[in-house]
């Protein structure tokens, strides 16, 4: 199983539904206490099976499953009535079931920085490798793309006298040796 930071939408999607469907079957819904696991399963080690992305913000697993003395205390204070819990052990609790908040979850990387590093660099290597191709590998500019070449033949053409009708040498003056206006 891979990182679920590299997984795509698609992916958690049909996992999250595939999970559903093979673990209760369809149309039956589990049953979660607050002190177990969801679904009565055995606990995992911890940080194991923990998937929460914004698309799936209710995993089948708690964030963290092998709890300490403090934790296992707070768990059965969670029992009781939440209003004699203080803010810290709300968040304590919450922290224990979901690793992120959505402003966690939501706030913005730098990946960006790091694709674009390696776009430029993979373009300056293909800059490179284009440059070297021209200078050591492609042969010399034929001599039939220079000025004076290209000069040379259209003068042959029209001493020729090539298509005189429609062509080039329709539209040559040959008395004033200049093209017709």
């Amino acid at each position: 199983m891979g990182c679920p930071l590299l997984l795509s939408s698609y992916e958690m999607l049909s996992r999250a539904a595939w999970s559903l469907v093979l673990r209760r079957g369809p149309g039956m819904r589990g049953t979660h206490s607050p002190g177990g696991a969801a679904g009565g399963q055995a606990k995992m080690p911890p940080y194991t099976n923990h998937h929460a992305q914004r698309y799936y913000p209710m995993p089948d697993d708690p964030f963290c499953t092998d709890l300490s003395a403090e934790q296992r205390i707070l768990k059965e204070k969670e029992k009781s009535s939440w209003t004699q819990l203080s803010h810290a052990e709300k968040v304590a609790l919450y922290r224990i079931q979901f690793g992120e908040t959505f402003a966690e979850m939501n706030r913005r990387s730098n990946e960006w920085k790091t694709v674009t590093g390696c776009v430029f660099f993979f373009m300056g290597i293909t800059a490179l490798l284009v440059w070297w191709l021209r200078v050591h590998v492609f042969p010399e500019k034929p001599i039939t793309l220079t000025d004076e070449w290209k000069a040379r033949q259209l003068q042959r053409v029209l001493d020729m006298k090539a298509n005189p009708v429609q062509g080039l040498a329709a539209r040559w003056d040959y008395a004033r040796r200049e093209w017709r206006k």
